[in-house]
């Protein structure tokens, strides 16, 4: 590993002339002199010891040196541009960062963010999905909303609704024979043998099938007609009232208690307030609070 890297400017002059084709466009478009960005030039080759340029009197090409530097330098600043960017929601009023699964955004979260927005236009929401439940401690996070919380120091967490789970295809698989039916898995609560270990009935499933570890692509992939799978009734909502879901029985069982963590330096701001009080309103059967 390099014990000291080159200067940024250099390699922006090196990139927008490499990108360019010409010393004298590069400084054009960095507001330099072309005198300037030969000199970056120089001590960037001076650094790598080996030329990046071919010169041939104003027009310049690249070495091979300079192709493979050209393509790592045109990443990495593009990176660096959008992570600067990114850096912009921390100076904002009035953001709320959200974070939740992207089942969960998908499925229940997105169809009703258009309320929240009527009822709040001053939030300037930013909607962060992760896999894996995010560390609020060292992440700028003001309220996680999910099916896999636990607690956390310097955040309060509480249980908001209480999912159930049942076996549920499109309505046109119910008319081909149980034998024929594709069996869709999940993993953790969405698992057949959650099902069967909660006393859940046999519905045809087999152990073969179609694999997700995402329960939004299990939900969609049920609703799309490739076969059973257990679903969550919270994010089937949609679904089913679309007429696209269809349970198998009648029977329900225990699933995910989905909950929320708000950070304590977030917990008194109108903002998220606001938030919390239209996501506990919006739930249906949401556990009830104390406040």
């Amino acid at each position: 590993m390099l014990k000291h890297w080159p200067p940024l400017n250099a390699l922006r002059g090196f990139e927008a002339a490499a990108r360019l084709g010409s010393f004298h466009q590069a400084a054009a478009e960095l507001h330099l002199t072309q005198s300037a960005i030969s000199q970056q030039i120089r001590s960037l080759e001076a650094y790598l010891e080996q030329p990046l340029f071919f010169r041939s009197g104003r027009s310049v090409s690249l070495t091979d040196a300079g192709q493979d530097l050209y393509s790592t330098a045109q990443v990495m600043l593009q990176q660096l541009a959008v992570g600067i960017r990114r850096l912009e929601q921390y100076r904002k009023p009035n953001q709320l960062i959200v974070n939740t699964t992207p089942a969960f955004a998908r499925h229940w979260l997105l169809p009703r963010l258009g309320d929240f927005n009527r009822q709040h236009p001053e939030t300037d929401l930013w909607l962060f999905t992760s896999f894996e439940p995010p560390d609020m401690a060292t992440e700028t996070i003001d309220v996680a909303i999910r099916d896999d919380l636990s607690v956390q120091a310097e955040c309060v967490f509480e249980v908001l609704y209480k999912d159930r789970l049942y076996p549920a295809c499109h309505p046109r698989i119910l008319e081909a024979p149980v034998q024929q039916r594709m069996t869709l898995h999940g993993e953790r609560e969405m698992s057949w043998e959650h099902w069967i270990v909660a006393g859940g009935v046999d519905v045809g499933q087999r152990s073969q099938g179609m694999n997700f570890s995402d329960p939004g692509l299990l939900l969609d992939a049920a609703s799309e007609g490739l076969g059973i799978a257990l679903v969550s009734q919270l994010l089937a909502e949609q679904k089913t009232a679309a007429g696209l879901l269809a349970p198998l029985v009648k029977q329900t069982v225990r699933g995910a208690d989905w909950a929320w963590l708000v950070h304590r330096d977030s917990e008194n701001d109108p903002l998220t307030r606001q938030f919390c009080e239209w996501l506990a309103g919006s739930l249906p059967g949401a556990v009830e609070r104390d406040n």
